[in-house]
C-alpha cells in the first residue's frame, strides 16, 4: 500500500511538471501570430492549440484543461488584459470547447481514426461556441473596452469583405472561417507532432 502511494505521488509530481511545462509552451505559442486575409487585423492564428491537444492526448482532458488554463493564466500576468479578464475566460472555454472533446474520443479509441474523430468533434464545438461567444460576448466586451460602437467593428469587417454588413453576417464570414481554419491547422500539426513528441511524456 505505501509502495503505490509513493508510485502515485511520484506520478502526480511528474504529470503536473509536463501540465506546467505544456502550458508555458502554449503561452510562447501565442505569440506566433498569423494575421488574416478574410477578417479584422485583431483575429489572429496562433498555434498554441497544438500544445495543449497533445498534452491532452498524451495526459487526458482534465490535464488538457490545466493547460490550456495556465496558457491564459500566464498570458493575463505577463501580457494582462483590456476586457477585464472577460475575453480571456471566453477564450478559455473556447479553448476547453476544442480539445476537451477531441481528448476524450481519443482517450476511448486510441488510433488514428479515434483522433481523427475526436478533432472534427472538437473543431465543430469550437466553431459553434466560438460563434455565439463573439456574437453574444467577445465582440460586444472589445466594443465597450476600445470605446466605440459594437458597428464600428462591424465596419471594419465591411471593409475587407462587402458581405459583412451586420453582426450576423461578421460572425458568419469573419469569425467561423477563423475558427475553422485555426482548428484544422492545429489539428494537422498536433497530428504530425503527437506521435514524436508522446513518448516523452510518457515516459
Amino acid at each position: 500500500m505505501q509502495a503505490n502511494s509513493v508510485t502515485n505521488k511520484t506520478f502526480n509530481v511528474k504529470t503536473m511538471a509536463k501540465v506546467g511545462l505544456l502550458g508555458a509552451i502554449s503561452f510562447v505559442l501565442m505569440y506566433l501570430e498569423i494575421p488574416l486575409w478574410f477578417a479584422p487585423g485583431f483575429y489572429k492564428i496562433d498555434f498554441s492549440e497544438v500544445a495543449v491537444l497533445i498534452g491532452a492526448f498524451a495526459l487526458g482532458p482534465v490535464p488538457g484543461v490545466a493547460i490550456e488554463l495556465i496558457k491564459i493564466l500566464l498570458h493575463l500576468i505577463l501580457k494582462g488584459t483590456t476586457t477585464a479578464g472577460v475575453g480571456d475566460f471566453a477564450n478559455f472555454l473556447i479553448g476547453c470547447a476544442y480539445i476537451v472533446p477531441a481528448a476524450f474520443i481519443y482517450r476511448k479509441h486510441k488510433t488514428m481514426k479515434g483522433a481523427l474523430a475526436g478533432l472534427g468533434v472538437g473543431t465543430a464545438c469550437m466553431t459553434i461556441l466560438g460563434s455565439l461567444l463573439n456574437a453574444f460576448i467577445l465582440l460586444p466586451v472589445y466594443a465597450t473596452a476600445f470605446g466605440m460602437p459594437l458597428q464600428k467593428i462591424v465596419e471594419m469587417g465591411t471593409a475587407i469583405n462587402p458581405a459583412i454588413d451586420n453582426l450576423g453576417t461578421f460572425v458568419l464570414f469573419a469569425v467561423v472561417p477563423f475558427n475553422l481554419l485555426k482548428c484544422i491547422l492545429d489539428s494537422i500539426f498536433t497530428v504530425l507532432l503527437y506521435k514524436k513528441v508522446s513518448g516523452i511524456l510518457h515516459k
